[in-house]
């Protein structure tokens, strides 16, 4: 009843804000715009460019002339900005008079390096990312293009505070680490929408095609003011691509990873829109066939059997300037298969880890705003819903299959108002509400497992952040009621930026974040150890985490001599209370590994984030992090039930250094030579007995991967192309070296880059 109240509250609000607007405007007092967007030095037109006036919000595109024409602007004095991807942003101040055209023109600069990049993970809505409260990292289509990146968990690692580790040797799982932290400590978002249900982030990073996504944006720390529960260590969201114009194009990877195994990915990817640009639809597919790779040639995979298929679409429809709706949906399969005897079924092998994935998802968003864009209000609902069947099981056991079933749905409403002043400063006030409801039931009858888990969360937020060109301070606080807690949750965060000149920002935070005590991915994954297997259960009084974490940073532009530079320092420090850990309490009456999800007293994350970034005009451009970091439990971690087995505070399979380089050099127009490197430092890895005699604790030796590629563009037919290129991924064959072998193996004993040496060639062709 009491949202009920609410949303008919906020609703009329925003109708009477449309009525008071009517009444104190008419045709007189508005004016019209017009003009073009052109890249400087070549006067080129640039197409589908992006106009704002900031002072009311109102974004709309140039069309494929790279001309625009907008009318029914309130007169008045205004800021209006021209930015395009890859090009430094360009505004001025102009005085529109009622009744009459203004006329403006923008020359854009080249540029990889924009501050003015638009984001939406740190406010929930748009705002330029130099005037970020927070610091948002932008993964976008030239990193997918550079690093050979098929789908988002290959080119997750070029970013500072973010790995991609593969936890499993049999079925190649991964999960994503945001500052040391676990993948269960990060909340993914497709299109800011929390989607990603425990079972979809076993796999999910690698299931999603590059194709489908326009850019990733990351924020780093407690997300869980914005986004709700499992926002600890940061929020990874995946932004998809939207229709800009009618293209159309096709590409195939073919990639040789030694031993005879071959990986195909190909895509088919198609944009349209209307004439007017009122209607446009966004299609993709790709299709993905993996042979398995037996590294030691013992006969059990250490890469499984991969088939995949995905489609999908994104398309917007403009009733008016004043109304959108965009709506979106993808449909994935997916199988794959590792362990021994591939080609037989799973339960004659020795050991076998077969998993079949169908995944249907989508969701809508309708933006509303009014006429001078200081209301806005939008109403969001997504969905997705996962059947699996799986196998997870050794000597030839029939009772290890089981089947996973797996639904979620993120339904809200959000309202905003921008303010002219409120007591000091310009601001934006924020509210919304969001439901999010999970059913998971996984049923593993022969292993007399079942999860049977329902959750539900109930949640409000409202922020106000008073900003203008240097200062933005931000206060903000979210309630939510979790089925699986008591009492609500509230998590509050402030965040500060100042600028004492365009090209310098300092950033400060404080924000907070919570898991509730219900099952996740990893609970819903089942390695092969020692010739059974390991089965997690739930503490029936496990209570929450919570996490209080802060931050400062400084970001600055430069230029030295003719090369545009970006530098950003960031430290950071978490604390967390009532950690989730894993402590073994035995075994069960098959003779399985019993791990139970526990509290620990807490843990502590410090560390620090240096990035840089350097472009040289449209040739030469190069990018480099690193993370220096120390992930320590408050008292020692039991992990092993054997008493020789050695204990530390020290957090496992979490390296104190790790990096990324990424460079991309253009001799010609038409040629494009790139360069990767990702460097893994040491770090402790728990190794279960069965291949060796006692657990121990193992320290890794570090890791170098390197990557080269080379593209070369034919032109015809005016905007089309074909691409031709070729690479290799991890150069120097950097390779865990220590992989357990045969039946016995602990398939959780995996560490370094996921694939061996890969040769690949591609080609993709651009209508």
């Amino acid at each position: 009843m009491t949202n009920r109240y609410f949303y008919l509250t906020i609703i009329g609000l925003f109708f009477y804000s449309q009525l008071l607007s009517q009444a104190h405007s008419s045709k007189e007092n508005f004016s019209t715009i017009s003009g073009h967007v052109v890249e400087k030095g070549t006067g080129l037109h640039i197409p589908y460019a992006t106009i704002k006036i900031e002072e009311t919000g109102a974004i709309f595109s140039v069309d494929g002339s790279g001309h625009f024409h907008k009318v029914n602007i309130p007169s008045g004095k205004y800021r209006i900005t021209a930015s395009s991807l890859g090009y430094i942003s360009k505004d001025t101040i102009i005085d529109l008079l009622p009744t009459k055209t203004s006329n403006i023109n923008f020359e854009l600069l080249e540029s990889s390096l924009n501050m003015n990049e638009v984001v939406v993970t740190a406010t929930r809505n748009v705002s330029k990312r130099r005037e970020s409260p927070s610091v948002i990292n932008i993964l976008g289509k030239k990193l997918f293009e550079q690093s050979a990146s098929t789908n988002l968990s290959q080119a997750l690692n070029f970013q500072s505070g973010v790995r991609v580790e593969v936890s499993c040797q049999n079925c190649a799982v991964t999960q994503v680490r945001i500052n040391g932290l676990e993948g269960q400590y990060s909340q993914i978002l497709l299109d800011s929408r929390p989607i990603f249900s425990s079972l979809a982030t076993v796999y999910g990073v690698e299931q999603l095609p590059a194709s489908m996504v326009e850019r990733v944006e990351v924020l780093r720390g407690g997300g869980s003011a914005i986004f709700g529960s499992n926002a600890i260590g940061g929020v990874i969201n995946i932004i998809t691509k939207e229709p800009i114009k009618n293209t159309l194009s096709v590409s195939n990877q073919t990639a040789f990873l030694g031993n005879g195994s071959l990986d195909f990915t190909t895509s088919l990817n198609g944009s349209f829109v209307s004439s007017d640009f009122n209607t446009g639809v966004y299609l993709f597919g790709m299709i993905r066939d993996r042979d398995s790779y037996d590294r030691d040639e013992d006969g059990f995979s250490d890469i499984p059997v991969l088939n995949g298929e995905t489609i999908g679409l994104r398309g917007y429809h403009k009733f008016n300037p004043n109304a959108r709706l965009t709506l979106e949906y993808h449909h994935m399969n997916e199988y794959r298969r590792g362990g021994d005897s591939l080609s037989r079924p799973p339960h004659e092998a020795t050991v076998a880890e077969q998993v079949s994935h169908r995944i249907d998802g989508g969701g809508f968003k309708l933006d509303l705003n009014s006429q001078d864009y200081k209301h806005r209000i939008s109403f969001f609902s997504s969905a997705q819903k996962i059947g699996r069947d799986s196998y997870f099981g050794t000597n030839k056991d029939l009772n290890a299959y089981g089947r996973t079933d797996d639904f979620t749905l993120s339904a809200g409403s959000q309202y905003s108002l921008s303010i002219k002043r409120l007591f000091f400063l310009p601001a934006e006030f924020t509210a919304g509400v969001e439901y999010n409801y999970n059913y998971l039931k996984d049923a593993m009858l022969g292993y007399n497992r079942v999860i049977d888990q329902m959750a539900i969360t109930y949640g409000g937020y409202i922020q106000n952040e008073w900003k203008n060109d240097k200062t933005s301070i931000l206060i903000g606080a979210r309630l939510d009621k979790n089925n699986f807690v008591k009492n609500p949750i509230f998590s509050p965060r402030i965040n500060i930026r100042y600028s004492p000149s365009k090209n310098l920002i300092f950033r400060g935070t404080f924000s907070s974040g919570y898991r509730a005590p219900q099952a996740y991915s990893e609970d819903l994954h089942v390695e092969a150890v020692g010739g059974n297997v390991t089965l997690i259960v739930i503490d029936p009084n496990l209570r929450p985490e919570y996490s209080n974490s802060i931050g400062a940073s400084a970001d600055y532009y430069f230029f030295a001599g003719s090369v545009q530079m970006n530098i950003l320092a960031e430290v950071f420090h978490s604390n967390l209370k009532d950690v989730f850990a894993l402590e073994p309490i035995g075994r069960d009456e098959a003779g399985n590994i019993l791990l139970q999800r526990k509290n620990e007293s807490g843990a502590i994350i410090s560390g620090a984030n240096i990035e840089a970034k350097a472009n040289y005009g449209n040739n030469f451009s190069a990018q480099a992090g690193f993370t220096i970091q120390s992930s320590r439990y408050k008292e020692l971690y039991k992990w092993s039930d054997d008493e020789n087995a050695t204990s530390d505070r020290r957090m496992h399979r979490t390296p104190n250094k790790y990096g990324y380089i990424t460079i991309s050099w253009n001799p010609i127009s038409v040629l494009n030579a790139s360069a990767t490197c990702v460097y893994t430092g040491s770090m402790l890895m728990p190794h279960f007995a069965g291949y060796i005699s006692n657990d121990r604790l193992e320290t890794t030796p570090s890791f170098l991967d390197l990557g080269f590629k080379v593209a070369y563009d034919i032109k015809f037919g005016g905007d089309h192309s074909v691409q031709i290129s070729t690479g290799i991924k991890n150069i120097l064959d950097s390779y865990q070296k220590d992989l357990d072998r045969g039946a016995l193996r602990d398939a959780g004993y995996v560490y370094g880059p996921g694939n061996p040496r890969i040769i690949y060639v591609g080609i993709k062709l651009d209508l």
